[in-house]
C-alpha cells in the first residue's frame, strides 16, 4: 500500500486551488470579451448616424477590428514566448477595454480614423487573448478532469447577453453611444485588474519553441490535407453566420425590416441568447449525437433563421429568425476546430490553420457584405452567407472524430 505524504497532498491541493482560480479568472476575461462585442454590435445603428457614413464606408470601418484580430492571431505564441499568457491573456483583453474607450472618444468626435484605430486595438485584443486563454483554459481541464474549455466559450455569450441588454436599455432612451462605450470600458478595466493576479505566469516555451527536425517539417505541411481544407471551409461558413450577426443584424433590422434602433438591440440580444444556451447545453448533445450531426443540423439551423430574416417580410417573423440563427452559430466555431485537432498530427499546426481559415470571414465578411449590401439591401447580402451555410451543411461529414465509433 502507497502511503501518500500530506506534503504531496497539500501539493495537489494547491494546484486544484490555482487552476479554480485561473479558471475563474478566465471566465471573467471571455466575459468581458462578449461585453465588448455586444456594446459595438448593438449600437452600430447610432455610430453609423452620428459618423454620417454609408454601409460600404461601415463595412470598412470593421475591418479594422477583423484586421487587428488577424494580427493578434498571428502574433499570439510570440507574445507568449516573452510575455507570459498571464499578460497576453489578461493585458490583450485590457488593450481590448482601451480600444473600446478610443472608438467612444472617435465617435464623439465623428473621425473615422481614431474609430477606426480603435476598433483595431479592439480586435488586436480579441485576437491575441484568444490564444492564451485556450492555452491556460486547456491546462486547468486537465488539472480539473472536467469541461472548461466549452464552458469559456459560453461566458463569452453571457458576455453579449448582459452587454445586449445594456444596449437595449441605452438605445432605447438615446444614451450617447459614446459614453456608453467608455463606460463599458471602465467597467471591464475594473473586471480585467481583479482577474489578472490569478492567471499563471507561463511563457509557452513548448507552443513557441522553433522544430527544426523532419518532425517539424511535416507539421508545416499539414495544410495540404484535403481534408483540414473540408473543415477550414465548414470553419470559413459557420464564423461568416456568426460574425454576420455580430456585425450587421441591428442594421439589418433597421434598414431592412424598418424596426427602430431600440427593437434592434433587443433583437440582437435574441441572437447573443441563442449563443449563450446552445454553448451552455452543447456538450451534452455533442456526447449523445456526435460532432458530425451536430454541424450539420447547426448550419441548417443557421440557414434556416437567415432564410427568415432574408425571405420574410413580417418583421416578427424576421425577429424570431435569430433563435434558429443562434443556436445554430453557437457550436459551429468552437467545433470545427476541436475537429480541426482531432483531424491527425500535430494538433497545434491544424488549428491554427483553420482558425485563420475561419478568421478569414471576418476580415472579408464586413467588407464584402457591406458593399452588396450598398447596392441591393443588407437582406440580399446574407444570401452569400446563406449560400455558405448550405456547402457547410454538405461538408459536415468532414468534421466527424477519425475513431470508427464516433459519429
Amino acid at each position: 500500500m502507497t502511503v501518500v505524504s500530506p506534503t504531496h497532498d497539500q501539493s495537489v491541493a494547491d494546484q486544484m486551488l490555482a487552476a479554480r482560480r485561473c479558471r475563474n479568472a478566465l471566465f471573467i476575461l471571455f466575459s468581458c470579451t462578449g461585453l465588448a462585442v455586444a456594446s459595438w454590435v448593438t449600437r452600430t445603428p447610432a455610430v453609423r448616424d452620428q459618423l454620417s457614413v454609408s454601409l460600404s464606408q461601415m463595412g470598412m470601418l470593421m475591418v479594422g477590428i477583423s484586421s487587428g484580430a488577424i494580427c493578434g492571431l498571428l502574433s499570439a505564441n510570440f507574445l507568449i514566448a516573452r510575455m507570459s499568457t498571464r499578460w497576453v491573456a489578461g493585458g490583450g483583453v485590457g488593450l481590448l477595454a482601451i480600444g473600446m474607450g478610443v472608438v467612444g472618444l472617435g465617435t464623439w468626435s465623428q473621425s473615422l480614423s481614431v474609430t477606426t484605430i480603435g476598433l483595431f486595438m479592439m480586435g488586436f485584443g480579441m485576437g491575441a487573448p484568444e490564444i492564451a486563454i485556450n492555452i491556460e483554459g486547456a491546462a486547468a481541464e486537465r488539472t480539473l478532469a472536467t469541461p472548461v474549455l466549452p464552458m469559456l466559450h459560453g461566458f463569452f455569450s453571457a458576455g453579449t447577453l448582459f452587454g445586449g441588454m445594456v444596449g437595449i436599455g441605452l438605445a432605447a432612451i438615446n444614451f450617447p453611444p459614446a459614453a456608453h462605450f467608455v463606460l463599458a470600458a471602465i467597467i471591464m478595466l475594473l473586471a480585467i485588474i481583479k482577474a489578472i493576479p490569478s492567471l499563471p505566469l507561463n511563457y509557452g516555451e513548448r507552443h513557441a519553441a522553433t522544430d527544426t527536425s523532419e518532425h517539424g517539417s511535416q507539421a508545416a505541411q499539414v495544410w495540404k490535407d484535403p481534408r483540414l481544407w473540408l473543415i477550414g471551409i465548414v470553419c470559413l461558413a459557420m464564423a461568416m453566420a456568426e460574425g454576420s450577426a455580430n456585425d450587421w443584424l441591428p442594421l439589418l433590422m433597421v434598414d431592412g425590416h424598418g424596426v427602430d434602433a431600440a427593437m434592434s438591440s433587443l433583437i440582437f440580444t435574441g441572437f447573443a441568447a441563442g449563443m449563450t444556451l446552445g454553448r451552455f447545453v452543447g456538450n451534452g448533445i455533442v456526447a449523445r449525437s456526435g460532432r458530425g450531426k451536430v454541424i450539420f443540423f447547426s448550419a441548417l439551423s443557421c440557414a434556416f433563421g437567415i432564410g427568415l430574416a432574408v425571405f420574410s417580410d413580417s418583421s416578427l417573423w424576421a425577429g424570431l429568425s435569430v433563435i434558429f440563427w443562434g443556436l445554430g452559430a453557437s457550436l459551429g466555431f468552437p467545433l470545427t476546430i476541436s475537429a480541426a485537432g482531432d483531424s491527425g498530427a500535430h494538433a497545434d499546426k491544424r488549428v491554427s490553420f483553420v482558425a485563420l481559415v475561419g478568421y478569414l470571414a471576418f476580415l472579408a465578411g464586413p467588407p464584402l457584405l457591406g458593399f452588396v449590401g450598398e447596392n441591393h439591401g443588407l437582406r440580399d447580402a446574407l444570401m452569400i452567407v446563406l449560400a455558405l451555410l448550405i456547402i457547410a451543411a454538405v461538408l459536415s461529414p468532414a468534421t466527424r472524430k477519425l475513431s470508427s465509433s464516433s459519429s
